[in-house]
C-alpha cells in the first residue's frame, strides 16, 4: 500500500511539474505568452479552457490558415485567438488580416492590422487554461512562484527521505543469511 501511495505521489508531482513547465516555464524562456481560450469560437480544435501559447511573429510570416492572437483594439488588453482566412493591404500599403473563429459561420467584422497581432499559435494544451481562469491575475502572479517553490521543496524532501530510508535498510548478500551466535 505504501508503494502505491509513493507511486501516486510521484505521478501527481510529475503531472504538476509537467503542467507548470508547459504553462509557465517554456513560454517564459521562449519569449512566448500563454492565453486561455474562453469561448467556443475555436472549437473543436481549441475548446474553452484550452491553454494557447503564442510566439511573436513577423506579420510577413503570417499565412492563410495561421492561428493568431490579436488585440481587439490597439493598445487594449482584450485579445482574441482566431484563424487567418484572408490577407490584404490597407490604403497605406500595410498588411491587414481577415480572421474567423473555426466554429463561427462568418468572418470577424473588422480586419486586423499588423500592430494588433500579439503572436501566432505555437502550441495549445486542452483543459490546462481552466486552471488559470480559476485564479485571478493578481493572485496568479503570486501563486505561480509559490507553487513552483513548493513543488521543488516537496521533491527535495522526498529525495532526502528516500536516501535516509535507503541508508537504514540492511544490505542483503546474494547468498544465504547466516545468523551470528549469541
Amino acid at each position: 500500500m505504501i508503494r502505491v501511495l509513493r507511486a501516486a505521489s510521484w505521478v501527481v508531482f510529475l503531472a504538476g511539474l509537467a503542467v507548470l513547465t508547459v504553462a509557465v516555464v517554456i513560454p517564459r524562456v521562449a519569449g512566448a505568452t500563454p492565453y486561455t481560450i474562453l469561448t467556443g469560437s475555436m472549437q473543436p480544435h481549441m475548446p474553452p479552457g484550452t491553454l494557447v501559447v503564442t510566439r511573436p511573429v513577423d506579420p510577413e510570416d503570417i499565412t492563410i490558415g495561421s492561428v493568431v492572437t490579436y488585440q481587439l483594439e490597439s493598445g487594449e488588453a482584450a485579445v482574441v485567438t482566431h484563424r487567418v482566412i484572408g490577407i490584404g493591404v490597407d490604403g497605406a500599403g500595410k498588411p491587414v488580416f481577415r480572421t474567423q473563429g473555426d466554429a463561427n459561420d462568418v468572418a470577424d467584422a473588422l480586419p486586423v492590422r499588423a500592430e494588433q497581432i500579439r503572436g501566432e499559435r505555437w502550441y495549445a494544451v486542452p483543459y490546462v487554461g481552466r486552471l488559470g481562469t480559476l485564479v485571478g491575475q493578481d493572485l496568479r502572479r503570486m501563486l505561480v512562484p509559490l507553487v513552483g517553490i513548493a513543488l521543488l521543496g516537496y521533491a527535495a524532501v522526498r529525495l532526502i527521505g528516500e536516501s535516509r530510508h535507503a541508508r537504514r535498510r540492511p544490505r542483503r548478500s546474494g547468498g544465504a543469511h547466516v545468523a551470528a551466535p549469541r
